[in-house]
């Protein structure tokens, strides 16, 4: 399953590509991008575990980014 979501208030390219890296080291995720220019974030995702594994992404992104929000529609 891939899904794209809005990001809010993420600052850099460079914590972008450092959420990126840490996303695509969790279990069941196949790919993800994370964009500073559009502020959005695609993740593909084992789909029968798809919302285990965005709490999981978000858990990453706070990390990293502690003020960015991730849009979850």
């Amino acid at each position: 399953m891939k899904k794209t979501f809005k990001l809010i208030d993420l600052d850099c390219a460079n914590c972008a590509r450092k959420m990126e890296d840490a996303i695509k080291k969790l279990d069941g995720v196949s790919d993800a991008t994370v964009s500073f220019l559009t502020q959005k974030m695609t993740i593909e995702a084992d789909e029968g575990r798809f919302d285990e594994i965005m709490q999981k992404v978000v858990k990453c992104c706070k990390k990293v980014e502690p003020d960015c929000q991730i849009v979850l529609k």
